[in-house]
């Protein structure tokens, strides 16, 4: 096992657990966490069959750290509000660097498994979409809280949320922001399934442990064929394309925070 600040890591039998550790916060996200993410899909070690996303504490993630909205941010990483006055292209190019911890858990070639129990909000909700499964704890409360915030989903999540649950669900979930529990998490396509919250890892590394025992190369040419097979242009190109279509929403709501909380 070897620990950074915000995460644990473990790779045994070929699978690699990526445990997001900050408990005392509800596992909030920052950009240190996502660049600390987005540097595991970059280095993913050839030796990886499968990877588990969980999370230390008895939440998955309350979503961004709030911080972040604050005028002040977080130290040395800045405010959503000071990102207002970057150029359109400096503005893009910095959540493109934020959604990088998000788009290369279905990208890479093994299955990535989501072990979701608690809150699972915003950022963690998405976080959790960015993987091939979901497997619930049966205390788990999905919400997408973006809109509430001013905001609207730029990580990625927005494409996989749409797959999984269809257009008018998935437009009333985010307009919502309600919670979503285990059972209906499952009744709707979230989740595959859904386990009592103490045997959750376990759930999770067995479905893990199930898509090694086929040859690496068939395991990676089917997920391919399975991801492509819902979008001609193939789904990397097309989450591609629906990221670049979050960050540009994305600035637009973050330039008007800005201009309304300058006017208070």
């Amino acid at each position: 096992m070897t620990a950074t600040s915000d995460l644990a890591l473990d790779l045994t039998d070929g699978i690699l657990t990526v445990r997001l550790n900050r408990p005392e916060s509800r596992n909030a996200q920052t950009p240190a966490l996502w660049r600390e993410l987005a540097a595991i899909g970059a280095n993913l070690d050839p030796g990886v069959r499968a990877v588990v996303l969980t999370a230390e504490g008895p939440s998955f993630s309350a979503g961004l750290d709030r911080r972040m909205l604050s005028p002040e941010g977080i130290p040395g990483e800045g405010s959503l509000l000071g990102f207002a006055s970057m150029t359109p292209e400096e503005l893009d190019a910095q959540i493109a660097e934020y959604q990088k911890a998000f788009s290369w858990w279905r990208a890479c070639p093994v299955v990535t498994v989501a072990a979701v129990g608690g809150h699972s909000v915003g950022a963690g909700f998405q976080l959790a979409l960015a993987c091939d499964v979901i497997v619930v704890g049966d205390d788990v409360a999905f919400a997408m809280k973006e809109p509430s915030l001013g905001l609207v989903p730029d990580l990625g999540g927005t494409l996989p949320l749409v797959q999984a649950v269809g257009y008018s669900r998935a437009l009333e979930l985010v307009a919502s922001g309600r919670r979503v529990g285990a059972d209906e998490a499952v009744r709707i396509g979230l989740a595959m399934k859904s386990v009592p919250r103490a045997d959750l890892d376990a759930a999770a590394r067995e479905i893990a442990t199930g898509c090694t025992s086929a040859l690496p190369g068939a395991v990676s040419g089917t997920k391919a064929l399975l991801s492509d097979a819902m979008f001609p242009e193939g789904f990397v190109a097309a989450h591609e394309a629906q990221m670049a279509a979050e960050r540009a929403a994305q600035a637009v709501r973050i330039r008007e925070m800005a201009a309304m909380f300058a006017g208070r």
